[in-house]
Formats: C-alpha cells, structure tokens, sequence
C-alpha cells in the first residue's frame, strides 16, 4: 500500500505566523458556516459536513469560541452572510494546472481578483472544466510519522475503517479515503488513539509537471497571490518543482 504521493510532493509548507493562522481561521469560519446551511443545520450529530469541519478546525487550532460562533451565526444568530461556492480553474506558467475553491459573497469581487492573479504572473484563466479532469477528488488524512507509530497496524486500521490507500511519505503517513468515508476512517483512527495531523477533502492531480526552472518564481507568485485571498478556500496545482 505503500508509493510515491503526488500529493505530498506538491504540498507546499504554510508558514504558521499569527497573520497566516487569522487568514485560516477566517476560511475554516466560512466552512463552517456553508457546513451548518447545506449539510443540515448546526447540530454536529446530524450533520456529518458540519462534524467533519469542525474537526478540521481543530486540528489547525481553531479556538472552540471560534468555532461555536460561527456556528451560531450561521445558524441565524446574529447578522448572517450567504456564500457562494465557485470553482475557478486555469494555467500558471509552464503548463501548470491550477484550481482554486471559493467561499464568496460577491462572485464579482473574486472573480476580479481571481483573473488579476493569474494574468500578472503569466498565467490564464480558463472555461470551468478545463483543468479538474486532471485530479482526482479524494478524502486525504496525514499522521505524524514520529517513529512510534507501526505502519502495518495503521494500514491494517485505517483499510479496515474504509481507507483505500496508506502511503509512507517520511515525515507523515497519508492515508487516502473516497470523499463520502472520510469522516467514518477520520473518527475511526481518533478512536484507535491515533492524532491526526489533517483530514480534508482534496483535489489530486493524476499526473505531474515539471515547469522549467524559469517558471518558477511566477508559479509561485501566483498560488500566493489566490491563497492570500479571504475569498479562496483551497488551491490546488500539479506541479513538480525542485526545493
């Protein structure tokens, strides 16, 4: 069960300064708020989406008074706001695949800024569908490798939950899921007395490029620009690039 991990080659590292940490719990507020209105209202326990973000939170230490409210608020507790989920899907340079996931309030806004970003750095932005046949959309949960932990007892654990796949990737263990059983193997390690480092929906690519060396300074310039804006949830790219 054991591979090479687009995904981990891919990942970039996110830096944790307070500035970074306000930006993340400003779009783990956003999910929790879509979670609350379209998963089935504010009660975990019959809301699988909003348990399974709520742990998310967590795990990137997202105080519980945080967390409950924006549970709250969406909930109709106080002055509510409406998000729209839009996928926007274009090229860095090089040919590289780029998606980013939206949570916004006026599409205008972040349309704007979207196209902006991929146009200064060389970049286009495409029709919807132009990039996404490229990745697969998979539930990916990571375990800190700390040398503690036995990899066939947590493969045999997380296969057993409803896992598809455990890779060793070093530093981490990832484990892939379907999207509808991440939340059952996600609940099923906690309850094995595994921590988590993350568990979320993402989007993997099936193959990889590699941009010449040239590119490289643009591409990044252009996943920091959409991951440094509030409205942009995730981004997800299939490039290789060299450290």
């Amino acid at each position: 069960m054991s591979g090479h991990s687009k995904w981990s080659t891919i990942k970039r590292k996110k830096e944790k300064t307070d500035a970074a940490r306000g930006k993340v719990f400003t779009k783990l507020g956003r999910e929790l708020a879509v979670a609350v209105k379209e998963g089935g209202g504010p009660d975990p326990n019959n809301n699988s989406r909003l348990r399974d973000c709520i742990a998310k939170a967590k795990m990137n230490n997202m105080p519980n008074e945080n967390i409950n409210r924006a549970i709250k608020k969406a909930a109709g507790e106080g002055e509510s706001i409406n998000y729209e989920t839009i996928v926007y899907e274009g090229y860095a340079p090089g040919g590289v695949a780029v998606i980013a996931e939206a949570l916004t309030d006026n599409k205008n806004r972040t349309a704007s800024d979207v196209r902006h970003a991929f146009d200064k750095n060389g970049g286009s932005l495409g029709a919807s569908g132009c990039v996404s046949w490229m990745f697969d959309t998979k539930g990916v949960i990571t375990v800190e490798n700390d040398g503690q932990i036995e990899e066939e007892e947590l493969m045999m654990a997380a296969l057993e939950a409803g896992a598809e796949d455990l890779s060793n990737e070093g530093e981490v263990f990832e484990i892939t899921t379907e999207v509808s059983t991440l939340g059952e193997v996600r609940e099923a390690l906690e309850q094995a007395g595994y921590k988590l480092d993350s568990a979320e929906i993402s989007r993997i690519p099936q193959n990889t490029v590699a941009p010449d060396a040239a590119f490289y300074e643009n591409i990044e310039k252009l996943l920091d620009m959409l991951e440094e804006n509030d409205d942009i949830q995730n981004v997800y790219h299939n490039a290789e690039m060299d450290a």
